[in-house]
């Protein structure tokens, strides 16, 4: 799946664990995802937390999509900080599942708190 997706690796995100049920990504803050208050904008921490989320959820087999997430922004990034999301299933129940995901900086500081549902595809 990682091998596919362009918008994870136009962005330097790399998978760098994956187990049955988690997975653990990474990214470099850059320049270009500075937002007006320079800070690291949202979304690329978003996209970062649901990178893991998706590699986590799809560790299994069949194809698995998100069928929903909610993020909270608990610390701001900034550029040239090193992003890492770990990403973890809580559980699976029929083709659902629930996976938490932390997106810390390399020093453990926590930036956000990242709750994925997904839904396996038939």
């Amino acid at each position: 799946m990682m091998d596919a997706d362009t918008a994870s690796a136009a962005l330097g995100i790399e998978l760098t664990e994956l187990g049955a049920g988690r997975a653990v990504c990474r990214m470099k803050v850059t320049e270009r995802m500075i937002n007006g208050h320079a800070l690291c904008h949202g979304g690329y921490v978003f996209l970062l937390a649901d990178t893991a989320f998706a590699c986590a959820c799809n560790s299994h087999g069949p194809v698995t999509v998100a069928a929903g997430a909610e993020i909270t922004f608990v610390a701001p990034a900034h550029a040239d900080d090193v992003l890492v999301a770990e990403a973890a299933e809580r559980t699976r129940y029929g083709r659902s599942g629930i996976y938490d995901i932390t997106v810390k900086k390399d020093d453990g500081e926590v930036v956000a708190e990242f709750r994925g549902r997904s839904r396996e595809m038939r």
